[in-house]
């Protein structure tokens, strides 16, 4: 099969439609059973170059080809960063609601660096990033992170044709490994440091043995336990 290489063909016609910063972002462990879920942003702008060679949607790559080029990328980005939300969080607002946390909390690290971000290029056909509409009470206990909402353009298979997207992937992937490596010191039994927290056999087969642990989504329908709702 042919890779598509991804280029900044969408980020560089947003930035020539007048915004001034562009954001890649995308997600990971959405599908897990364990651990947060993560979501990487690169920011670029009208002076950005072609992005790293070899940059491709995180999937595509095996994991010593993204710890490889990681540090390029975080080089080449006007900024970047890495927001998450763990399991706690996904059970009491929902997989959604988590993502968006996530996404802003990546935000608030690149406002930092570089301002607010005109325009974010999000994977996939749902914009699960910007804010619903609250009624007025809802939005009283809202929190209030400072980070305004910004103009989001869906695009499936952006992680796939947008270098800032697929380079996005790459950062989020790497960081949630890492941490799901050092989670699988403490949980050893389920083997996160080869499966990340999705539901590989010898995941399941602990889930059975031993039941969730607070790094378990526990609101999710986890095979082998019947303890895992409550």
């Amino acid at each position: 099969m042919v890779r598509t290489v991804p280029t900044l063909r969408q980020e560089r016609a947003l930035l020539a439609s007048g915004a001034r910063l562009v954001a890649g972002m995308d997600e990971v462990g959405r599908g897990a059973l364990a651990g947060p879920v993560s979501v990487g942003v690169v920011v670029v702008d009208a002076a950005t170059r072609t992005g790293p060679k070899g940059v491709a949607d995180s999937k595509l790559l095996t994991p010593a080809a993204r710890e490889a080029i990681a540090p390029a990328v975080r080089s080449w980005a006007v900024a970047w960063g890495v927001g998450h939300a763990g399991p706690a969080e996904i059970d009491e607002i929902g997989i959604i609601a988590a993502l968006r946390t996530a996404g802003r909390r990546a935000l608030a690290q690149v406002r930092l660096l570089c301002g607010d971000v005109d325009v974010v290029v999000l994977d996939g056909k749902h914009d699960w990033l910007t804010t619903p509409s609250l009624d007025l009470f809802a939005a009283a206990d809202a929190p209030d992170d400072g980070v305004p909402d910004p103009a989001v353009r869906t695009l499936i298979k952006a992680d796939m044709t947008c270098t800032s997207v697929a380079a996005a992937s790459v950062l989020a992937k790497v960081e949630r490994d890492g941490m799901l490596v050092e989670l699988a010191q403490r949980h050893p039994e389920y083997a996160w440091d080869q499966n990340k927290g999705y539901s590989a056999r010898a995941h399941m087969d602990a889930l059975g043995l031993y039941g969730p642990t607070p790094q378990h989504r526990r609101s999710w329908n986890l095979p082998g336990t019947a303890a895992s709702v409550g």
